[in-house]
């Protein structure tokens, strides 16, 4: 895919917009893309709702302006959610309850208004299904009750099939899916095999990533098994994702980094290429998504998975990631969400300081706002906050 794209610019903010929980798009100017790089012109145009603007982004089609969408959209900064988690305290609980999953999911959308939709799940959720006792315990995080560290260990994980242990996935993704009217673009995600490996060999939240390392250097055939259990069910899960409506996937290899370039490339970067050559050969229109936090040492590899847009974190320069990256795939760019606490000025300035060297000198942009900590303040839309 050679042609430029503006993909989801990932922010959180309030807006005012409109009444109508449904089928409302923001006034606010946009701005038309050219697909050629380095190319823009200011050119107003109605968004079709047939075809979500994120969606066409990343196709590389031209664009209004680069798409918005929060990527953790449900959090502590939402009264709403709050409230929710005082009656349903258990995190399970509200991610495997249709109607709590489809509420949560929506509820930034209808005060925000951003581009893309997320699935409120967790990349842990397939792991019952795998026979992989788990629970998210307050304080503590993700909690393996029995953690996998030997051949015997990983020759009881059995293969995932979503349709029969996740039914409330697909059942919540349609109904986003007829709730949001491709107003926005409705996401589904699943934990890459390493991430979720780490989980499951660590026994919960990795700290210093000993016990997958030693695993890894010590019985590397063992973690290969493991790692081959988690491409092929992660493969069929994005496959139901996008079966039940979900219009793009991330995937989450939030612990890859955490390996050196040469372990990347034998515990990672195989698997993750297994998966998007899977789901792109039923699926070759489905959009892919690969988040990786810290992944400025590894960035020229990332494309090589075959994923349509590569996320950065905030502590990479977005032009410097453009260039690395290449031009055949697109990027999406992360604004520090500590910005948050600035003022309403200070934010849009960082936003067009983010975004005016690849509008100007690249194209192929996705900015993105990864976590939502704290607003104070308010605007119409996040698109209100991209440059004119």
């Amino acid at each position: 895919m050679s042609a430029c794209m503006y993909s989801p610019l990932s922010l959180s903010s309030p807006s005012t917009v409109g009444k109508s929980a449904f089928g409302f798009r923001s006034k606010s100017k946009l701005l038309t893309v050219r697909c050629t790089v380095g190319e823009f012109v200011a050119e107003p145009k109605v968004m079709s709702v047939a075809e979500p603007l994120l969606v066409r982004a990343v196709r590389g089609e031209k664009v209004e302006r680069p798409p918005v969408w929060l990527m953790r959209q449900a959090g502590r900064y939402m009264k709403s959610y709050q409230k929710i988690c005082e009656k349903y305290p258990s995190f399970r609980e509200r991610s495997e309850n249709v109607d709590l999953v489809v509420e949560i999911s929506l509820q930034p959308w209808k005060v925000f208004r951003p581009d893309g939709v997320i699935l409120f799940s967790d990349i842990l959720t397939p792991l019952p299904g795998m026979n992989i006792p788990f629970d998210i315990v307050k304080g503590r995080g993700p909690v393996i009750h029995s953690p996998l560290r030997t051949a015997v260990d990983v020759d009881q994980v059995t293969e995932f099939v979503p349709e029969e242990s996740v039914p409330y996935v697909g059942e919540a993704l349609t109904i986003l899916r007829a709730e949001v009217n491709s107003y926005a673009a409705v996401l589904g995600f699943v934990g890459a095999p390493f991430t979720l490996a780490s989980y499951v060999v660590e026994g919960g939240s990795p700290k210093h990533y000993t016990k997958i390392k030693s695993l890894a250097f010590s019985q590397p055939k063992v973690l290969h098994a493991l790692l081959q259990k988690f491409t092929n069910s992660m493969a069929k899960y994005i496959k139901y994702q996008a079966d039940e409506g979900a219009q793009a996937v991330q995937i989450f290899d939030s612990w890859a980094t955490k390996l050196s370039p040469v372990d990347f490339e034998e515990f990672s970067l195989p698997y993750l290429k297994q998966i998007v050559d899977s789901v792109k050969a039923t699926h070759p229109d489905l959009p892919l998504i690969l988040y990786a936090s810290g992944s400025g040492g590894l960035l020229e590899r990332l494309p090589l998975t075959g994923v349509d847009v590569v996320s950065l974190d905030w502590t990479v320069d977005m032009a410097e990631g453009r260039r690395r990256l290449g031009s055949n795939v697109a990027v999406q760019g992360n604004v520090d969400p500590g910005v948050l606490f600035g003022s309403k000025e200070f934010i849009t300035k960082r936003i067009h300081d983010t975004l005016a060297p690849m509008l100007l000198k690249t194209g192929k942009l996705v900015v993105a706002l990864m976590n939502t900590i704290g607003l104070s303040a308010s605007w119409e839309s996040p698109a209100s906050l991209i440059p004119k």
